[in-house]
């Protein structure tokens, strides 16, 4: 195991070190490296790495690492403005601009500055992920007899009976489709049910990704909101009959970003409403295995209580297991299976066949339910430390539902009166977020998670992608100084317009 910050601290000292040595010169030992700067081999391998992908050096395999010789010139940049027009002109046709915002998905992806505490991220930290059990599963991959051949189209089958198990009712290994994580999955399943221009019914709030994905093919968002039961019945009946739209896409297990459970009661209503309306239901299902030590046993898939075909079901299991164990599973039944799969097939012929049989290894071994076990107590541990930061050092951020799955929270803003709007308000979410970022602590606004004007202010926080519960501790800290600083500052402006305002006219 590595830190970043050290492979690229070492990679910048050796970096700065190169002129000492001639070109073609030799560079020290990788061990003369490790006693020297007290660091890992791993990280002196990694920096190595580093230089030679920017051509400063170049190693040979059992002779060292040597200082590369330059490279002939940059060929000047050429011209590239002509763009912008043809970008534009392709879209002057479109119903519906095929614009592409990846700022609320980037937020949640990008690694923050050395330093700053990642309140921001979508993924578990690597001391939550079963990186052994990865590596022993990959290894055992590819000892495999045709580990590295062309897998079937739709995935392994024994991955594919794996994820229907795992979605039960009568969802076979014929209906599931293994993908290449959920993103992928979602993108194939808005392609496969919307016509460009379409309105596509979406959870308000919701996933950024999934309405980038939805705004990148041409379709049009319509919110239905969402309460601490899940997607509102009534509603979604409502946008149904006004919009004429034909795919509702929901996360009925541990909402992002609120973390809502679609109710019991309102389950069925859901997929009768959208029967009734000819219309499919795209489920993505992407953190049940993220559930909490004390949640009590979880409702099934939508899919699993579906036999007409109304549900296409979106499985992952990258959110428990690493950024890159990109392996996931599209299910359906009917006609609608062949679409998807047509669809799959054209974008990425298949996914890697080491990456499915690594999956199936991983799995199937006694590990996989240990790290579950583990996992499930220690979000539930982070996720009370940091509701108990919260309530101790900003107990003016509202907290309306405290989730037993995943692995964030979502706060409201207060709207308060005068300058406490303006600070805390929707307006004054970047405001808010840039203050944390130089107090040392990056959060989500929550703006990208609505697809119409946000009713208030809202902040996502992860306390998953932080080391421990010290640094939950000490990130809360961080964000109410920056609270402050907000607060402070909208203050400031208010008393000086306050005190420029000319007072009455004295009577003469």
């Amino acid at each position: 195991m590595y830190e970043r910050s050290s492979v690229g601290e070492l990679a910048e000292q050796l970096r700065q070190e190169l002129n000492r040595y001639s070109l073609g010169g030799k560079l020290p030992s990788s061990r003369a490296l490790v006693e020297r700067f007290r660091v890992s081999p791993v990280t002196v391998s990694r920096a190595l790495a580093q230089l030679a992908a920017e051509g400063l050096v170049v190693t040979r395999p059992g002779a060292g690492a040597f200082r590369a010789r330059p490279h002939a010139p940059a060929e000047p940049a050429g011209d590239t403005s002509w763009q912008e027009v043809a970008l534009s002109a392709d879209g002057t046709t479109d119903l519906v601009p095929r614009t592409v915002d990846a700022s609320g998905v980037t937020v949640s992806l990008a690694a923050p500055p050395p330093g700053v505490l990642e309140f921001s991220g979508g993924y578990p930290h690597p001391s939550l992920q079963p990186e052994r059990a990865m590596a022993a599963a990959l290894a055992r991959a590819g000892r495999r007899p045709g580990a590295w051949g062309r897998p079937p189209l739709e995935g392994l089958p024994e991955l594919r009976e794996w994820f229907a198990r795992g979605i039960g009712g009568a969802v076979t290994a014929a209906e599931v489709l293994i993908a290449a994580g959920g993103q992928s999955a979602l993108a194939t399943a808005l392609r496969a049910l919307a016509p460009p221009a379409a309105p596509v019914l979406v959870e308000s709030p919701t996933y950024p990704g999934m309405l980038a994905l939805a705004r990148a093919a041409g379709l049009r968002p319509v919110p239905v909101p969402v309460d601490p039961d899940g997607v509102r019945p009534d509603l979604l009946a409502d946008a149904f009959r006004a919009t004429g739209a034909r795919v509702f896409v929901c996360q009925p297990l541990f909402q992002n970003p609120t973390g809502a459970v679609l109710a019991p009661d309102r389950r069925a209503e859901v997929l009768r409403i959208a029967r009734a309306a000819g219309a499919f239901i795209v489920e993505d299902d992407f953190v049940r295995r993220l559930v909490h030590a004390d949640s009590g046993p979880l409702p099934r898939p939508l899919a699993a209580d579906d036999p007409d075909g109304v549900v296409v079901h979106v499985g992952s299991l990258t959110k428990a297991t690493s950024p890159s164990f990109r392996v996931s599973a599209l299910a359906a039944r009917g006609p609608v299976l062949e679409r998807l799969r047509a669809i799959q097939v054209v974008d990425s012929f298949f996914v890697p066949r080491p990456l499915q049989e690594a999956a199936l290894e991983l799995v199937g071994s006694p590990a996989w339910p240990r790290h579950l076990r583990s996992l499930s107590a220690e979000l539930k541990t982070r996720r009370d430390a940091m509701t108990t930061a919260l309530a101790l050092h900003l107990p003016e951020l509202a907290l309306p539902h405290i989730p037993s799955g995943g692995y964030h929270l979502w706060l409201r803003l207060p709207d308060g009166e005068g300058g406490t709007s303006q600070a805390f308000g929707a307006g004054g979410e970047p405001s808010l977020t840039a203050a944390a970022l130089r107090a040392g602590v990056a959060l989500t606004p929550g703006r990208p998670y609505f697809s119409a004007e946000p009713p208030a202010g809202h902040l996502r926080l992860s306390f998953a992608a932080v080391a421990g519960t010290g640094e939950i501790a000490e990130g809360v800290r961080r964000l109410r100084a920056a609270c402050d600083e907000v607060w402070q500052g909208v203050s400031s402006r208010s008393a000086r317009r306050t005190a420029t305002v000319p007072g009455p006219a004295s009577p003469s």
